[in-house]
């Protein structure tokens, strides 16, 4: 099968490597010269209907207009859009099979989460990402499109995937209550360094902190239920359960790579489709990001 990634910046290069282990012939949209991958500077030069699989890895704010571009010119094709969907909501109507890049989703532990809980049992979730930005983006952060308001950054759209995973925990879309999206910092960014954002899914209540801020980088999920309390650290890989009788049951991943999550994902997307984040999944969560933006202009 032939492949065509867009843009090769660090995710298009883990995309690559991926789909290299899977037995791909690769192709890119890129200014660079790159040993086994043929590159191409301009998409409207490449014959696209040649390619069976394609990525969008391109900076958030060019995703409109490359999904845009690709699905005009192919039909039956899988497009896998690297998240968020879009830098702000957009009204668009695929043809063709789209997928969006939420690899969490495919995090052995949160699939383990899923199986263990039934979304009508669950009471409250509390999800929380932290990490310090120039720790993050150590190639110059202000260069960094996380720092860009008007290139598609800032916490809100690059730690969507807090989002995307809740709704897929509670198999339904989350509803905004409230939302303070800011930049507090001394970071010199333009885009949001914090969000905190309170929502529903039926009738759990779901608590989301987002940041740049921390020094010390963490990301975990908070589970209630009447029975027990879940906590998943993922980046430890530990989720702990604790029963009514404070008995504790531990799973752990220590063995996990970074590129277990994507190389799941790309299987999943190219064959059941059994957890991959849809188009219209995605477009839940483009909404409810609308909603915070406009809560905080």
């Amino acid at each position: 099968m032939r492949a065509l990634i867009l843009s090769m910046g660090s995710i298009g290069r883990r995309h690559a490597d991926v789909l290299h282990s899977l037995g791909f012939d690769i192709s890119a949209i890129s200014s660079q010269k790159i040993i086994d991958i043929k590159c191409y500077k301009e998409l409207e030069t490449v014959d696209i209907n040649q390619f069976d699989y394609f990525i969008i890895a391109s900076p958030t704010y060019l995703h409109f207009k490359h999904l845009s571009y690709i699905d005009l010119n192919v039909c039956n094709k899988i497009i896998l859009c690297e998240k968020p969907l879009f830098d702000k909501f957009r009204d668009f109507n695929p043809n063709n099979k789209i997928f969006i890049g939420y690899n969490l989703r495919f995090h052995p532990l949160i699939l383990e989460l899923k199986n263990m809980l039934n979304p009508s049992d669950i009471l409250t979730i509390e999800a929380r990402c932290g990490q310090y930005l120039p720790s993050w983006r150590k190639r110059k952060y202000t260069s960094s499109y996380s720092a860009k308001k008007e290139l598609g950054g800032g916490v809100l759209l690059d730690l969507s995937h807090e989002i995307d995973y809740l709704s897929f925990l509670c198999d339904s879309k989350l509803e905004l209550i409230k939302s303070y999206q800011a930049k507090v910092s001394n970071l010199n960014i333009t885009s949001d360094d914090i969000c905190m954002i309170l929502a529903k899914c039926n009738k759990t209540l779901i608590n989301i902190s987002l940041n740049y801020l921390s020094k010390t980088p963490y990301r975990q999920i908070l589970i209630e239920t009447n029975n027990n309390t879940y906590h998943l650290d993922l980046i430890a890989n530990i989720l702990k359960i604790v029963d009514q009788d404070g008995k504790i049951n531990q799973i752990q991943k220590p063995n996990l790579q970074r590129n277990d999550t994507f190389k799941a994902m790309h299987i999943d997307a190219l064959n059941m489709q059994n957890h991959i984040c849809t188009f219209s999944q995605a477009m839940d969560t483009m909404r409810l990001i609308d909603q915070i933006q406009k809560e905080n202009i």
